[in-house]
């Protein structure tokens, strides 16, 4: 982690930024593969996927922004890994809504 230093990255901002860039080399593959074919969702406008991943990511930036303003960013857990263990924010729980808000969002938007 010493290469990322510089920019005082965390461990879960790195893994949140490497998960962004396969998201967007994915979207560029099915792009490329599967042509995008605008649909109706409930939102009753045509989006394509691109336009659910735009949703999605500033549904996450919301979520994640109202979970630190109410919830706050303390330990659910220390993994017993290394001198001092490793502690588990609870932003991982805001992560897994935030996976699971934009899973909805490309089901049904």
């Amino acid at each position: 982690m010493e290469s990322i230093a510089w920019m005082a990255w965390t461990l879960p901002t790195a893994i949140f930024f490497a998960a962004l860039a396969c998201t967007l080399a994915a979207m560029t593959y099915l792009a490329a593969v599967y042509p995008e074919a605008e649909r109706v969702g409930v939102l009753r406008i045509p989006t394509t996927r691109g336009d659910r991943l735009f949703i999605s990511l500033i549904t996450a930036a919301v979520i994640h922004l109202l979970w630190i303003g109410l919830v706050g960013t303390d330990a659910v857990a220390t993994l017993p890994i290394g001198e001092e263990g490793f502690e588990i924010s609870s932003l991982w729980l805001a992560s897994g809504i935030s996976l699971a808000t934009a899973v909805l969002i490309f089901r049904t938007v």
